[in-house]
Parts: structure tokens; C-alpha cells; sequence
């Protein structure tokens, strides 16, 4: 199996982090063709024309929800999904918080990053759901080693890399770091950030970050589109 996955892509990095944490990454090449993505033709290969994007033998899969619920269809003794229903409904409301209203308004708000073209009105409504959501999640977050109980769930999959967006994009919009004012959110993402997966995460994307910051990625773009028009 391929999964289309580029480090920075927070939708990318919570499928990646099931992966690890499961045990099955033998199991998946992981590739971006950088001249498809970024031309806009990616869309030939999957529809939506986002990552993350999996190709199985029988097609492709969209949408980082999905793709985690198939891996665990796929691999049923190492579902990520908790052992009762309870637990499985607590896993999938922390994974649609940070999902919902974390990550995809983070994500939204990105193109307001340069304070001389930002929309302040832009900002304050994406970053109100933003703090909405984090006060979600500091009521639903639990108290034990991870965010649903005693084990690694999908849900720690889905808030690790939407914690990071708070922490290392939010505050570039001139807006406070959300996570800080939330003691069981503060608590939980200092423990998350002991865990191996979890680490592994963090330093893909801010490996991603820095090529985003550096210009590298930019150049690396650049180079691929160039390289693809000549062949």
C-alpha cells in the first residue's frame, strides 16, 4: 500500500502516527510526487486532490478519517478504537474536536500567516471556533496516560498534530498559543510528547516546518515542476 503524506500535513501526520503505533509500517510505501501535488494534477490520481491519500490494490482512499478507519477494518487486532462502546465514542469525539474545530480551522487560517494581507475579521472567527474547541476538548481530555484512557488511541493521533498547529502556527497569526489557559490539555500534551509515536510526529512535522520556514521546500517545488516540464 502507498500513502500520499507530506510531513507538515497535520491530516497526513495523525494517519502516520496510527501507522507507527500500530506496528504495520512495513506494510506502506509513503511517497508525495511533488511536481503532481503542486501543479494541481494530483487531482488525477485522487478526486479531492489533498493528502493524505492511500492507494490500496482495489483503488484509492481520500480523507484522513477514512483512511483511519480502514486501517483499523484492516488490521481488527490492532484497532486504535478503545475496548467498550463507551470508549469508542469517547475516541471518536476527541478525534472529531481536534479534527473539527482544531485542526481544519488552523488549517483554514493559514493564509492570513502575513500580517500585511491578514483579514482580522478572517482570524478572530476561525480562531473563536479554534478556542471553542480547545474548551471542548480540556471537558472531554482524559486524566490518565493518554487522551482517552490507559492506551494509545486514535485520538492521540488526531490531537498530537492539531496540539502542534497551536503551538507552532497559532501564535504567527498574533493570537495567544489556545492550548495555555487549559491545565488537562497543558498536562496531556507535555505526557503525549514522552511517547515515541507521538515524538516521532513532532519532530516529522517540525522537520516540515522548518523546510516551509527555510525556503528548502519552496526551492525543492520549484526544482521538481521545472524538472517535470523538461521530461
Amino acid at each position: 500500500m502507498k500513502l500520499y503524506t507530506g510531513d507538515l500535513s497535520p491530516y497526513s501526520a495523525k494517519v502516520r502516527m496510527q501507522i507507527y503505533a500500530m506496528g504495520i509500517r512495513d506494510d506502506f510505501e509513503f511517497d508525495l510526487p511533488i511536481a503532481l501535488f503542486f501543479s494541481g494534477r494530483f487531482r488525477q490520481l485522487s478526486p479531492i486532490g489533498r493528502i493524505p491519500a492511500l492507494e490500496v490494490q482495489e483503488g484509492i482512499i481520500p480523507e484522513s478519517e477514512v483512511i483511519a478507519e480502514y486501517l483499523d477494518d484492516l488490521y481488527p487486532d490492532r484497532a486504535m478504537v478503545g475496548k467498550t462502546p463507551f470508549e469508542r465514542a469517547n475516541v471518536r469525539v476527541l478525534s472529531r474536536i481536534a479534527d473539527t474545530y482544531l485542526m481544519n480551522n488552523i488549517f483554514m487560517s493559514l493564509g492570513q500567516l502575513d500580517p500585511n494581507s491578514r483579514s482580522q475579521a478572517i482570524v478572530d472567527l476561525l480562531m473563536g471556533q479554534v478556542k471553542r474547541g480547545m474548551g471542548a476538548l480540556e471537558q472531554h481530555i482524559g486524566e490518565d496516560a493518554y487522551a482517552a484512557g490507559a492506551s494509545l488511541t486514535r485520538a492521540d493521533c488526531t490531537i498530537v498534530p492539531a496540539l502542534f498547529l497551536c503551538e507552532s502556527s497559532v501564535p504567527r497569526l498574533g493570537v495567544s498559543n489556545p492550548i495555555e489557559g487549559h491545565p488537562k490539555v497543558t498536562a496531556y500534551w507535555a505526557r503525549i510528547k514522552q511517547n515515541p509515536h507521538a515524538a516521532k510526529i513532532i519532530e516529522e512535522m517540525l522537520r516540515g516546518l522548518k523546510a516551509r520556514m527555510d525556503g528548502s521546500e519552496k526551492k525543492m517545488v520549484e526544482e521538481a515542476l521545472t524538472n517535470a516540464k523538461q521530461t
